[in-house]
């Protein structure tokens, strides 16, 4: 009974943000407008406001003429700063949280400011809309009368005590408002674990016999804990193991490839799945109907867009536009303003829009080469500095390579599959492939981060080459001499299936 009242009270005070969520849906290029002008307001005193003249801002072209395009290797100087104190640098006052991820060309981690207005504004507002949405499409949900499972990261006290930082998800857990937590497990400080190993039978311990009935994070996370749960009990299926189970809300990585698995786990049609697009950077877009595929652009949520066509798509040269001037299914470079101080910031995703009138998004990739299937954000300057340092343990030398995500099945963790053809081939592949492997986590920490423990990714796996396989490729897509290029790296496996089938024709040749 007590459940039960409390779920209807969350439910009541959760409307609300429905019907702001409408209001903003009717108007949604005046409010990114005020939410850019109140960003410059709060912001002119700043060292970056005065740098650019913040106060000389009067509108979104004013604005666009006075701030540049920036990336993380742009901002990190600032970031630094506030890292060790500095206050009013981004973002006016001192922040004190920062998300760490990687991806970065600069170095092995990157920092997102969060501070307190971000966090409230832009990630808790993301979460509780997402909440709101869901109950506006079931309203006889009883989702609050049992728990929802969460799966974060750790956090970890840098700068010297001055700041800290950690992924987003365990930010979030940490500055969890009360009902949130009380209707949460598993508990702070097991959520909150760094060995993914023992963090696993952690939860499970705590869970395995709660009433869960939502479960909130990474789709390939979860994979790995609910095969833990079917290998524990012995069950068919989730829905033996928590039969109230309802809602699935997820983000993060493409959740394509893992549907099926994810379906065979939550068979029927009791559970609603949720796709929501969020990252360090913002929460920025939600599935707002279960039955249409595209995600509700939230121009609410502390975020101002601008959008570069990826057709005239030239880094930190190039032009944007703004929503109002978007066009239906024609793929943009993402550029963000945020209330955590991030300004004219290239996000690095790709997008198109699947509806106008609500603005409706598809992620469609990134503006760069990278394999992102796991969370793990490697980028090609990480494959290739990973590659020249085994390269020069084992005295050989690379003419060309191909590297992309192998998905998760059943029981088996993914991996990453390379193709190399050496022009000098090392003495021992083996261990050539684990010097790989080992410099690629040391130059990124969300990989090392998926590789702990062969939990999430197994080893990496590399195949030889034949002499001329890349080069015969090109010449099969007449593609051959000019600007055209091997893409190093991929995030499906179109690429480098045929590099694969390919390989063992020359072979057999």
């Amino acid at each position: 009974m007590f459940y039960s009242l409390v779920n209807k009270v969350l439910q009541s005070t959760l409307r609300k943000y429905v019907e702001e969520l409408f209001e903003v849906i009717e108007q949604p290029l005046e409010r990114q407008e005020n939410i850019l002008m109140d960003f410059i307001k709060k912001a002119k005193n700043t060292q970056y406001g005065q740098l650019h003249h913040f106060d000389k801002v009067k509108s979104v072209q004013d604005f666009k003429a006075h701030v540049p395009l920036s990336d993380y290797g742009d901002l990190k100087p600032f970031i630094e700063k506030m890292r060790e104190g500095a206050k009013d640098v981004l973002w006016p006052g001192k922040v004190e949280w920062y998300a760490k991820s990687s991806g970065t060309s600069s170095g092995v981690s990157k920092y997102i400011p969060v501070p307190k207005e971000s966090l409230e504004a832009t990630h808790m507002n993301g979460g509780r809309i997402e909440l709101a949405l869901y109950f506006n499409h079931n309203p006889s949900s009883k989702l609050f009368e049992g728990l929802g499972l969460r799966l974060g990261g750790s956090t970890e006290l840098a700068s010297h005590g001055k700041s800290n930082s950690g992924d987003l998800s365990a930010i979030l857990i940490q500055n969890m408002p009360m009902w949130a937590e009380f209707r949460s497990a598993p508990s702070n400080e097991t959520a909150l674990m760094s060995n993914w190993e023992e963090k696993i039978d952690a939860i499970l311990d705590e869970v395995i016999s709660q009433n869960i009935t939502s479960f909130w994070g990474v789709s390939s996370w979860f994979l790995v804990l609910f095969n833990k749960v079917i290998e524990r009990t012995g069950a068919k299926n989730l829905l033996e193991v928590w039969p109230n189970l309802e809602l699935f809300a997820h983000g993060g990585v493409n959740f394509a490839p893992y549907e099926d698995q994810f379906r065979a786990l939550m068979p029927g049609n009791q559970v609603t799945f949720m796709e929501n697009y969020n990252a360090s950077e913002g929460f920025f877009a939600v599935q707002d109907d279960p039955n249409f595929d595209g995600l509700l652009l939230l121009t609410c949520c502390g975020t101002f867009y601008e959008f570069i066509p990826m057709s005239e798509f030239n880094g930190k040269s190039s032009t944007t536009i703004t929503l109002g001037e978007v066009a239906f299914n024609t793929e943009y470079a993402v550029v963000i303003t945020t209330n955590g101080g991030l300004w004219r910031y290239i996000l690095g995703d790709t997008v198109r829009f699947v509806s106008l009138k609500p603005y409706r998004i598809k992620v469609s990739g990134r503006t760069a080469h990278f394999i992102n299937a796991f969370g793990e954000e490697v980028i090609v300057t990480n494959a290739e500095e990973a590659l020249a340092k085994a390269c020069s343990t084992h005295q050989c030398s690379v003419r060309d390579f191909h590297a992309a995500p192998v998905f998760m099945e059943g029981k088996e963790g993914g991996a990453h599959q390379w193709v190399v053809e050496f022009e000098t081939r090392p003495q021992d592949l083996t261990a050539f492939t684990a010097k790989l492997d080992q410099e690629l986590q040391a130059l990124n920490s969300d990989y090392a981060a998926k590789r702990r423990g062969n939990m999430l990714l197994q080893p990496l796996q590399l195949i030889e080459a034949t002499d001329g396989l890349f080069h015969q490729w090109l010449k099969n897509k007449n593609k051959l001499g000019g600007q055209n290029k091997i893409p190093r790296l991929s995030n499906e496996r179109k690429l480098i299936k045929e590099f694969l089938e390919l390989n063992e024709a020359l072979r057999n040749d």
